[in-house]
């Protein structure tokens, strides 16, 4: 078996920037395999895709298990599939578990049409101030994951998660979030429960944070920044019930998987 592979980093200009995703294109159906080179791999996620005439499904895998949404990976998919598989197309839908999903090339610039999050308040500030060493204001559990809102950016800067102690909390993971300095709000994932201490940079939590945000501060387009090490900035807009999620995405490195 050869599958070819592609190594992008989205949400990022250049190259060690943004989240690195793999992307294989293939009509692969055997969910182990697909685990065993996700965990090979060793990437927050890779994304298997197969393409049709009826239908354009996706899939992803972390290093330990697969996952129901995925943004990142679902840029890095469109940037492969716009740049290497058909050059003529500016839009394409993909089926998967998260529901419907769209990306749009936009110039240079390609735009996730997502769904919306749902969310709920809740009260577990204390027990992400257990994991996290640092009290936030207000919590919020949404479908997937559990969101901490923070005063401003360094408070966000300067968490040291426990992520044993992450492991545990509610939810897939945990999202951490506040007022940015140079943008409209800025975040942080933790979720140790996929194999991924801290996302680089996570499309699907900004299914959360876009609502949320432009609730609060009354707009409806957001510039949003991942905080981590490697970061990435994201062009945000909510909509009725979906969100748009822009950015870049750069090719790393494109190679073959051969399988005796």
């Amino acid at each position: 078996m050869n599958l070819e592979i592609y190594y992008v980093d989205a949400f990022s200009n250049n190259i060690f920037g943004g989240n690195p995703a793999a992307v294989i294109f293939t009509n692969l159906s055997d969910d182990d395999l697909m685990q065993n080179i996700a965990a090979e791999n060793n990437l927050s996620e890779t994304a298997f895709i197969n393409i049709s005439k009826n239908e354009n499904t996706i899939r992803w895998f972390s290093p330990t298990k697969e996952v129901d949404l995925c943004g990142h990976a679902t840029l890095a998919s469109a940037f492969v599939y716009f740049n290497y598989i058909n050059t003529e197309k500016d839009t394409i839908e993909f089926k998967s578990n998260g529901g419907m999903l769209i990306v749009n090339k936009k110039d240079n610039i390609l735009e996730l049409d997502f769904p919306k999050d749902t969310f709920i308040k809740t009260n577990h500030e204390d027990v992400v101030c257990n994991a996290i060493g640092l009290k936030p204001t207000e919590t919020y559990k949404g479908q997937i994951n559990l969101m901490a809102v923070y005063e401003n950016e360094e408070e966000i800067l300067n968490l040291q998660p426990d992520f044993k102690k992450v492991f545990d909390l509610t939810g897939q993971g945990l999202i951490v979030t506040a007022p940015g300095l140079h943008h409209d709000f800025v975040s942080r994932y933790f979720c140790p429960k996929y194999g991924i201490n801290e996302d680089p940079v996570t499309g699907s939590a900004h299914t959360t944070l876009i609502p949320y945000w432009s609730d609060k501060l009354g707009s409806k387009k957001l510039l949003a920044k991942q905080a981590s090490t490697r970061g990435g900035e994201l062009f945000c807009e909510n909509k009725d019930e979906r969100v748009l999620i822009g950015g870049n995405a750069v090719l790393y490195m494109k190679g073959n998987i051969n399988i005796s």
